[in-house]
């Protein structure tokens, strides 16, 4: 009988000077955009040479050089890379037509005649983001709709810019960390066999006290001072008909169809038709501002090329940066972290804390959070199982650990793709922000840094798959089904 020999499985990227050398690349990486994060870096572009550095530090000190570029080529070839890059492009053709149409200035408009102004505006931007997010399960695609509309509107409203942003990052996040068909919620769930919707109900006690905490705090923070042309503009506004509010038809329809599991490339570029033949068609725009070429210029002009340009910055980012996490994912970090928590826990506190420290370790590496919790999850199950812990509190403890780090700090893409959508707000006297500026003040991100801490540590909502005296080892676990 023929044995069927084992797929050959490609060689481990190994670098001079051993863990520490495929770690240098990315120290230099992070030293060098939290240094220009402080300092207030422009936008995602003054992050470019940070990357580049970086991944000319790690050819260096890579064993076989062709390998690691091989390992690049993977980390860009990634298909939900090429979703990501379409969705930057497409949003930013969308949003630069509702710009054009006049949409945020009816925004804005609409705002004030509801009297949401300061703290009050910035309440309702995190819980319209909220919703979204929710309801569609998709952080990025909330950020990309909802931030180059609200924030400038935000301007003539009188909300603090920080505070704003903050908000509708904070929202953005609050439904990648809840909703049934976020991705990180399939991940966790399935990583520790729990199903979706028990883990979900599970996971109110946590999300709702931070959601909560959130709201007030971006209430508290929103107050800013309009400038005064910007408020004269806002008095006109609220003379004038806003028959530019008949362009939410576009987001809206984006938004149903995600809602109905429809692809979000082919929802934005519905979104984009409609919108161009809305404004069109009310004479917001005429068809040379949508697209222009001017004879022997070999040269266009217009709004969807303007649109594709706003995407350029975080989409070369997100190519740099993928191609960098690509190099280490090649490399036996992941490995090697899981391998050095294994069995070091002794009560169920601790091991609780070894999941929530192991999986921030590894979403810290690699930037991404599914692939975190892919990583992570089997030693989160076999380590929770040890101590008999519910499935749906290992589930927990993975899902809201990596809804916070990449929603707070610099270098993730959420806070650099929120910085990229701040920047059409200059016209409402709204600056753009840094992602460091934005992370800081996504207030629902810290609440869920506390809400996870808390949980730990006084072992609020701790669950147990099986009955056992608190802190006994019960391996292996008595079969039983999970407490809801």
């Amino acid at each position: 009988m023929a044995i069927t020999p084992d797929p050959i499985q490609p060689a481990r990227l190994t670098f001079h000077g051993g863990l520490a050398g495929a770690l240098i690349p990315f120290v230099v990486f992070l030293g060098g955009v939290g240094t220009l994060a402080v300092a207030g870096a422009p936008d995602e572009k003054g992050f470019w040479p940070i990357l580049l550095a970086a991944l000319i530090v790690g050819l260096l000190l890579a064993k076989n050089r062709a390998q690691y570029c091989d390992a690049m080529l993977d980390g860009m070839s990634q298909r939900v890379v090429m979703v990501m890059l379409c969705a930057w492009l497409f949003a930013g053709v969308l949003g630069t037509i509702l710009s054009a149409s006049g949409f945020v200035g009816a925004l804005a408009w609409l705002a004030r005649s509801a009297h949401l102004t300061g703290g009050a505006y910035v309440g309702a931007a995190f819980v319209v983001c909220a919703l979204v997010s929710t309801a569609t399960g998709t952080s990025f695609g909330t950020i990309l709709l909802a931030g180059p509309l609200l924030y400038p509107a935000g301007g003539p409203a009188g909300a603090a810019p920080a505070a704003l942003m903050g908000a509708i990052l904070a929202g953005a996040t609050f439904g990648d960390s809840i909703s049934p068909v976020s991705d990180t919620t399939i991940a966790s769930s399935g990583s520790q066999d729990a199903d979706i919707g028990g883990t979900v109900r599970s996971r109110l006690r946590y999300a709702l006290p931070a959601g909560l905490i959130a709201f007030v705090a971006a209430i508290a923070l929103g107050d800013g001072a309009a400038p005064v042309s910007v408020q004269r503009e806002a008095d006109a506004m609220l003379t004038r008909q806003p028959l530019a509010l008949v362009m939410l038809i576009a987001p809206a329809l984006v938004i149903g169809m995600l809602l109905r599991q429809r692809h979000l490339i082919e929802s934005l570029l519905v979104g984009c038709g409609i919108a161009a033949a809305l404004a069109v068609a009310f004479g917001f725009i005429t068809p040379g501002d949508v697209l222009h070429v001017a004879p022997g210029t070999f040269g266009a002009t217009g709004l969807v090329v303007d649109g594709m340009q706003r995407a350029i910055g975080v989409s070369v980012f997100t190519l740099l940066l993928v191609a960098l996490v690509g190099t280490l994912q090649a490399t036996d970090v992941l490995e090697r972290l899981v391998k050095t928590a294994e069995g070091r826990a002794r009560s169920s506190r601790m091991a609780e804390w070894w999941i929530v420290g192991v999986v921030s370790g590894a979403v810290l590496i690699t930037t991404h959070s599914v692939v975190a919790i892919l990583a992570v999850g089997p030693f989160a199950k076999q380590t929770g199982e040890r101590f008999a812990l519910s499935r749906y509190r290992r589930a927990n403890l993975l899902d809201l650990t990596v809804c916070t780090w990449p929603f707070l700090l610099p270098w993730f893409l959420p806070t650099i793709l929120a910085a990229s959508a701040s920047a059409g707000g200059n016209a409402f006297g709204m600056p753009p922000q840094t992602p460091f500026t934005i992370g800081m003040h996504n207030t629902y991100a810290w609440a869920l840094v506390g809400a996870v801490v808390l949980a730990v540590t006084t072992g609020y909502g701790r669950k147990w798959e099986h009955p056992v005296v608190p802190g006994e080892v019960a391996h292996p676990p008595a079969p039983a089904t999970a407490p809801r």
